[in-house]
Order: C-alpha cells, then structure tokens, then sequence
C-alpha cells in the first residue's frame, strides 16, 4: 500500500513537471501549434512510401558509426613503417590514414564492425535514395507543388555520391589510391582550367600530402552538415506540404488521407528503424566489405587489376572503359574527350536533366494545378519508358565497369566485350523505351478489358451448340475506382505553321508524350464524378 502511494506521488510530480515545462516551452515558442499539426499528420500505408525512411535511418547509422571512427582515424599522408598485428603488412612504408585504418580493423575494439557497418550504411543509403527518387518519378510525386522538393532530393543523392567517394578513398589503400588517381585524370581532362584545378584540390602534383587531410574535413564536417541540413528542409516540406497518395475510395486529390503519427505511424517507423539498424550491424558482422589489407598501401606506380568502385559511382567507370580514344590538339593544348565526356559532360547532363524535368513537364502539358494522387506507371507510356531506358543505360555502364573481371570469369576478348557494351550502350536503352512503352499500353488496354468484361472466374461453360465459353464477374469497386480515377492530359493542340517555333516544338513534344493511351469506358456521370476526384484543391489539402 505504501509503495502504491509512493508511485502515484511519483507519476503526479512527473505528470505536473511535465506540464509546467510544456507550458514555459510554449510561452517561447509555438509548441503547442507545431505538437498539435505534427501529431495529427497523416502518413501513408504503402510500402512505397517507406523508402525514404530507409535512407533517414542509414543516415542515423552513418552518423553514429562514423562518429565513432573519427576518434580512431589519422588523416596523414606522412609514411612510416607499419609495426601493427597484420604480420603480411609488418614492414612496409605505409601512410598514417593506412595504418590508422588497419589499426581500427585489428586493434580496436568493435572496430572492424563499426567501420564495415559504416560501409554497408553507406551503400543503403545511397541505395535507398536512388529507389525513393525512382518511386516518386514513376508515380508523378515531383509535380506541383513539390518540385522544390524534388530539386532538394536531387541536391541530396549528389552529396551522397561525393561523401560515399570521400568515405571509400580515406583508407589510402591500393583500390582508393587507384580511384583518386582516375579522378585526378578527370579533372585534368577540363578544357583551358583541368591541370589548374589538380593542383588546387591536390596541393601540388599527384599524389602529393594534403589531399587525405581535405577528403577527411569534406567528409566528416562539409557534405555531412550541408546534408543534415536539406534532409531536416526535406522532412519539413514534406510535412508542410502532405505526402501524396495511390488513388483509393475516399482519396481525392483535395484530401490527404492515412495513419495519424501516434500511435500507428511512430510504432511503425519505430520498428522499421529498429531493422535499418540490425541489417545493417548483421551485415557488418558477417559480410566483409572493403577488406584494404588485402589490397595493400597505395603506391603511384601500381594498380589492381580488378579495380572496381562501389556501385553508386561505377557507372562512371563503365564508361570511360567503353567510350572511344578521342583526343584532339588546340593550340597546344591536348581535349581528352575520352575521359572529359563520360566522366565529365555526362553526369552534369544528367544531373541538369534530373533538376529540370519536373519543370519542362510542366511546359510540355501546360497542367499548373497541383497534384496529390500518385499516377500509375501504366498510365504515364512515355515517363515511364524514360525512366526504365535511363535504369538500363546505367546497367550497362555498370557492366561495363567490370569488364575485364566479366572477361576474365567467362574466358572471352575483353575487346568484343567493350564493342558489345557500346552497341548495347545506345540500343539498350532504346530497345527498353520502346518495349516498355508497349508494356504499358497493353497493361491499360487489359484494365479496360477488365471494366468492359470483368475479371475471369475460371469456370467454362459449353452450349447446346458445342460452343465453349467462360464466365466474368465484375472487379470489385476498390479495383474499379482505382482504374478510372486517373488524370492523364491530353496532347495540346497544334498552334499552326504560322505559330512560333517553340509553341511548335511544346505542341509536338506533348503530342508525342500523350498521343498513345488507351480511354477507359465511362459514363457521362462517372466522367464528371473523376473530374471531381482529380479536381484541383483550392487551398491545401486538410487532413
């Protein structure tokens, strides 16, 4: 009884504790506002939409684990003969950020999964944003009024391809060395300003001493703060401006429809963190990554073999193998289009095309209105198309990465293999449009045939006539309402020959974006109650 009495005393002081600090928080700051909009936001149910948490969470390990190897990791290119535990290496000339990494690895405790865990949430990372931002370029989510948004993501997956290149060429072993020394011929391959900008970033010729020293400032203090940063931008806007949704029965694009964030959504987020954090600790534990003392310390006059980058960046590597020795001499002055295109002029094409797109959709449908229900893939031919021949232009760049270890494994000329990778280089990508283009008009032309005839019941019936036939049900009215609740534009109209070229080039571009589709059989009343569904919201959509 007397325990029972001490707990309720206990309970009633933290209770009014807790009030009186709300309170004094409140008279400060809009507390109360900003508690009361955030617990009643409501997130959304799909799998789709957890992506981005993923990548939030690896964030969360990145940052753990790599705060945890800064207090370990020497970022010196000074040498010294290596005396550690790794009997193979005891002898060598080494430089500090080797033999600080191989201390780390060997001698520390937790150290080797610390650091490897460190490497698998880093490739997570990347990974999860690059499907995230698949996913919202699929279902549309980039449109009004989240283009903003869509520009920060982009800004974001940059950053995370420049700490990840930062993070694996720290260690200065023989495979980072060889990735430095191919970013230092990219640089020097910059018309007029290339050997300037080498000896700026290097402090001198290659490999000079002060490179680590700037990788280790860029990736433990630069990138990660300017991330940290648009991650909380991102998170905000999100919030601001709602989460999009699939078209279902009860959303609409003037709604914002799913859990409410406690308990369901924080529970839920709560666990998916929980399981970013034991992959990837189960991953560091048991898959090796990045084993450097294998590799060995960088010297300039050596090279592996099979000297691949992670993933994320190997589609470079891919095609500097497979793009033709061009070089050209102006002025005395050697253009190494060679390196200078592929490694170069192309990433910046894609990354402008990336930050442009939501933009130049918008001009090409002339559709300024807002969206908050996601498209369906099927129902964009022409995006969708876009996308899966940018995936498989990316796949074979990648492939090509590792051509010599693909020619070696499967015993074949690593010069066909280069010749196959640049013909598949520009009809792959081509041949995927085109197919994936047909895949989804033959998926919208079965949905119609599913409103038209409904769906199969697989019992067939014969007549008196012998004649053998099998029986539809209709689909049910969630299947239906998510078929025909859909808001495709229609190609403009051609302004005329008289008509300025670029109002030409808008109506032909949009003609050749919308002309291919296939229209859902519908009622007058079931047109008008669509239209009311799609319907822009006048002021932002409530929850």
């Amino acid at each position: 009884m007397l325990l029972s009495k001490k707990k309720a005393r206990l309970v009633s002081k933290a209770r009014e504790t807790a009030y009186t600090g709300f309170v004094v928080l409140d008279r400060r700051l809009p507390a109360a506002e900003a508690c009361k909009a955030l617990l009643r936001k409501a997130f959304p149910e799909h799998w789709s939409f957890l992506l981005g948490e993923i990548a939030l969470y690896s964030l969360v390990v990145l940052v753990l684990t790599g705060s945890y190897l800064t207090l370990f990791f020497n970022p010196s290119m000074s040498e010294s003969v290596y005396h550690g535990v790794y009997v193979p290496l005891q002898g060598l000339r080494v430089t500090d950020a080797y033999s600080s990494t191989l201390d780390i690895s060997f001698d520390i405790r937790g150290g080797l999964l610390i650091r490897q865990m460190h490497h698998w949430a880093a490739l997570v990372f990347v990974a999860a944003i690059g499907v995230h931002m698949l996913r919202i370029f699929f279902t549309g989510a980039f449109r009004r009024p989240r283009e903003a948004n869509w520009m920060i993501g982009v800004t974001l997956f940059m950053l995370a391809l420049l700490e990840g290149f930062c993070g694996y060429s720290l260690p200065d072993d023989l495979l980072s060395g060889t990735g430095l020394r191919t970013a230092n011929t990219i640089l020097m391959s910059i018309p007029v300003v290339g050997t300037y900008l080498t000896f700026f970033v290097w402090g001198g010729a290659f490999p000079g001493h002060a490179l680590i020293p700037r990788l280790y400032i860029v990736h433990v203090l630069f990138v990660p703060g300017v991330l940290i940063a648009l991650v909380a931008a991102h998170l905000m806007l999100v919030v601001y401006l709602k989460h999009t949704q699939w078209g279902a029965q009860g959303k609409t694009n003037r709604n914002s429809v799913g859990l409410p964030m406690v308990p369901q959504f924080t529970a839920k987020s709560t666990g998916l963190s929980l399981m970013v954090f034991g992959v990837t600790s189960a991953l560091g534990a048991v898959a090796q990554i990045n084993p450097i003392w294998n590799y060995g310390p960088y010297q300039a006059d050596q090279v592996a073999t099979d000297a691949q980058p992670d993933w994320y960046v190997g589609f470079l590597e891919g095609a500097l193998r497979i793009m033709p020795p061009w070089e050209n001499n102006v002025v005395g002055h050697t253009i190494m289009w060679n390196v200078f295109i592929p490694a170069v002029l192309m990433p910046a094409v894609l990354f402008l095309v990336l930050y442009l797109y939501p933009l130049f959709e918008k001009w090409v449908t002339g559709d300024l209105m807002e969206h908050h229900l996601c498209d369906r893939p099927r129902d964009r031919p022409t995006r969708t198309a876009l996308a899966v021949a940018a995936i498989v232009f990316y796949a074979v760049t990648l492939l090509a990465g590792g051509n010599d270890v693909i020619a070696y494994s499967f015993r074949v000329s690593v010069n066909a293999l280069t010749w196959i990778f640049r013909i598949s280089v520009i009809l792959g990508p081509i041949v995927a449009f085109l197919a994936t283009k047909r895949i989804c008009l033959a998926m919208q032309m079965h949905d119609r045939q599913l409103l038209e005839e409904g769906e199969e019941t697989g019992r067939v019936s014969q007549n008196v006539y012998g004649g053998i036939s099998e029986s539809h049900r209709p689909i049910p009215v969630e299947h239906r309402y998510r078929l025909l609740v859909r808001d495709i534009p229609k190609p403009l109209a051609h302004p005329g020959k008289q008509a300025p070229r670029r109002h030409r080039m808008r109506a032909a571009l949009s003609a050749w974006y919308y002309r291919d589709r296939v229209d859902m059989p519908t009622t007058a009343e079931q047109r008008l109650q669509i239209t009311g569904k799609t319907a822009a919201p006048v002021a932002a959509p409530k929850e």
